[in-house]
């Protein structure tokens, strides 16, 4: 592929051209300060404290990188969707008999609703602001799971009965409280909001459509109400505030849970969604091919190709991740491209099978491809 800087506009709004999902390793540091707080060896002040000098540091290094965009790593979370949702009112964490099984892990915890569904707590934003107030000259990103995660795993069977008899007034009441988080982050100044959806890619897999028949679901109505809360969420948000979804399917210690291309939800996510960017998983096989991008809308909305994977440290080749952005431009417009790792380096602390400067050597190459391809700035 001929890099052609001069063929677009840079880009002065996210996702930049090299951009990131959102989460980096854990220091060794932090994880052991995070073992020492949970054994009560160590106080909530003098952890945040740790927290704050280490996202400062990881900032600082994202934007040596050459990133435009930073974030705090998910450094204060365990996993980068239960701190989150168990802010909310109604849901809680627990450890089922059987862990969720991916290929190569197994994780043991899970979610279940209790109550109500309400946001209450200001979850998260101000670990928004802390970014945001140090992260000049570069763009602060808040990275929140999305709604379906409440569901997914547990379905039914883990929403309480006498709190949601029907659950319709569950995907309304977790619509809603996601509607209230995105206005507080917008009031606090937030202008890029990414929702990590992990499962609307998981419902490319047949063998996850079966599950959810097995249990007396539609894979088709699980989806429609999946991006009708996501929707719900998102409506009002200010012009200026950029929302963004990130598709994988799973990322725990370098494993994962299904494999299917975007062609059963294309459609949906493009014309259907009122999103601005989607960075999707596009490092393997499991992902299908470039061709679901045709669906993508002319104009504004982005596709992020997170061609770089994050699960092991081999670093790619600059021609081959060349190859593939020639071959996705074939479906979609080069100027509504960008590229970043497929996803984050470490969705839970215990982080993927990589090193700290195999890291930071797929973060460089992301920014000097995107140079290469799209120019400077």
């Amino acid at each position: 592929m001929q890099p052609s800087p001069t063929i677009v506009a840079p880009r002065t709004t996210p996702p930049f051209r090299a951009d990131i999902v959102g989460s980096f390793l854990r220091p060794a540091e932090l994880r052991a300060a995070r073992a020492r707080h949970e054994a009560g060896l160590l106080d909530a002040a003098t952890l945040r404290g740790l927290e704050d000098r280490l996202i400062l540091d990881l900032i600082g290094k994202q934007r040596a990188a050459g990133l435009r965009v930073v974030t705090d790593g998910e450094f204060r979370r365990g996993y980068w969707h239960y701190d989150f949702l168990t802010g909310l009112d109604g849901i809680e964490l627990y450890r089922p008999k059987q862990g969720l099984a991916f290929h190569g892990a197994t994780l043991p915890t899970a979610l279940r609703i209790t109550g109500k569904v309400r946001w209450n707590r200001p979850v998260f934003i101000d670990d928004f602001r802390f970014v945001a107030d140090h992260a000049a000259p570069a763009m602060a990103k808040q990275t929140i799971p999305a709604p379906s995660v409440a569901h997914f795993r547990g379905g039914r069977a883990a929403i309480d009965t006498a709190a949601y008899p029907d659950l319709a007034e569950f995907y309304a009441d977790l619509g809603t409280a996601y509607h209230h988080a995105v206005q507080e982050f917008a009031a606090a100044g937030c202008r890029y909001l990414q929702m990590d959806e992990v499962f609307i890619a998981y419902l490319c897999d047949p063998a996850q459509q079966d599950m959810l028949r097995a249990r007396g679901e539609d894979p088709d109505a699980v989806l429609a109400i999946y991006g009708d809360m996501i929707n719900r969420g998102i409506i009002g948000r200010p012009a200026g505030m950029v929302a963004a979804m990130h598709l994988c399917r799973g990322n725990f210690r370098s494993s994962w849970v299904a494999s299917g291309g975007y062609d059963r939800v294309a459609d949906l996510l493009f014309n259907r969604l009122d999103m601005d960017a989607y960075f999707m998983e596009y490092d393997s096989e499991r992902a299908g091919g470039f061709a679901p991008l045709r669906l993508l809308p002319r104009g504004h909305k982005m596709v992020v190709l997170g061609l770089v994977t994050s699960k092991t440290g081999e670093l790619e080749s600059r021609d081959s991740i060349l190859r593939r952005i020639e071959q996705a431009a074939k479906f979609a417009p080069i100027e509504q491209l960008a590229l970043s790792p497929q996803c984050g380096f470490a969705s839970t602390e215990e982080g993927n099978a990589l090193t700290e400067a195999q890291q930071w050597a797929k973060i460089r190459l992301c920014v000097d491809i995107a140079t290469e391809v799209w120019g400077a700035g």
